[in-house]
């Protein structure tokens, strides 16, 4: 029996949405989600090999896009010697870098969040801490590079000392932050049901505040990315900074494109595990955002 126009008007959006067949299955949707995420690294590398193509570069300078693919296979499984004295050196590089990218970055948010969660539930911490950490925060990196030298030498400490130093600061702000945004309502709710303090913080705040506090443990990852480079260009002999470096020596920029790429890859691949984390943690969160 036909459904009349106003059985229709009197169902509620969400059943109306699931009795609409989807058009093309979830095949077809895969598809365009996928075409939607390839779009820019494709056009990107179609201009790449276009300016290559017409001589805005030349191929010396700036190596084809073929040519960086070959390479990085060479960097990754010896098979063509593209590389030369750099063939199959990739996972040993990667895994340096790895290795000393979530060991800063664990310290990091392991001190992030503790200091974060004091500051934003303390005024007297608030006005001793606030002040340095906002002064801490604005000399770049690079100008503690002499000094984790001269302490730690050469070798993992410091670069996993500068990655931890530089990873920390958008944990503790955003933690802070999060903590300060907590409802009244919400506090008041748990104190009238009996919560003592550490079952405040623990069961009402923290929680509360987890949507900010990964929101700087994802930027945290980021930038423990962006200072291992760093790092190992100066610090160590291995990992994929240390690659990059080694090869704008001997002047070979398709190793280079190669050792960028990768850290950017890598640098992806960890946003997603923080997001999948995250996603599995705040699932309580999803229906009461916008994002859903």
């Amino acid at each position: 029996m036909q459904a009349t126009s106003e059985q229709v008007a009197a169902t509620p959006p969400t059943a109306r949405r699931h009795t609409v067949p989807l058009r093309g299955g979830h095949g077809g949707r895969r598809l365009a989600i996928a075409a939607n995420y390839a779009a820019l690294p494709v056009g990107i590398v179609l201009v790449w090999q276009l300016v290559i193509t017409f001589g805005g570069v030349r191929e010396g300078l700036l190596p084809s896009p073929w040519q960086v693919v070959v390479t990085w296979l060479d960097l990754l499984f010896g098979n063509s010697g593209e590389a030369g004295r750099y063939s199959q050196v990739w996972v040993r590089h990667a895994t340096a870098s790895a290795s000393r990218v979530f060991t800063g970055f664990a310290l990091a948010t392991t001190l992030g969040i503790l200091l974060g969660v004091l500051i934003g539930l303390y005024r007297p911490l608030e006005r001793l801490l606030d002040p340095t950490i906002q002064v801490l925060r604005n000399i770049p990196i690079t100008a503690w590079v002499p000094l984790s030298i001269l302490f730690f030498g050469i070798a993992d400490r410091p670069a996993v000392f500068l990655i931890a130093l530089g990873a920390l600061f958008p944990t503790v702000i955003n933690t802070t932050y999060g903590v300060k945004q907590v409802s009244h309502l919400l506090v008041k709710a748990a104190l009238m049901m009996g919560a003592n303090r550490w079952q405040l913080v623990v069961r009402v705040v923290v929680p509360a505040a987890l949507p900010a506090i990964f929101a700087g443990v994802r930027l945290s990852m980021g930038i423990a990315w962006v200072l291992v480079v760093v790092a190992e260009m100066i610090a160590v002999k291995s990992g994929m900074g240390y690659l990059l470096f080694d090869s704008y020596q001997f002047f070979r920029p398709d190793v280079m494109i190669a050792s960028m790429l990768s850290i950017g890859l890598l640098g992806f691949s960890s946003d997603r595990v923080v997001l999948a984390v995250r996603d599995r943690v705040l699932g309580w969160n999803r229906l009461d955002t916008l994002a859903g």
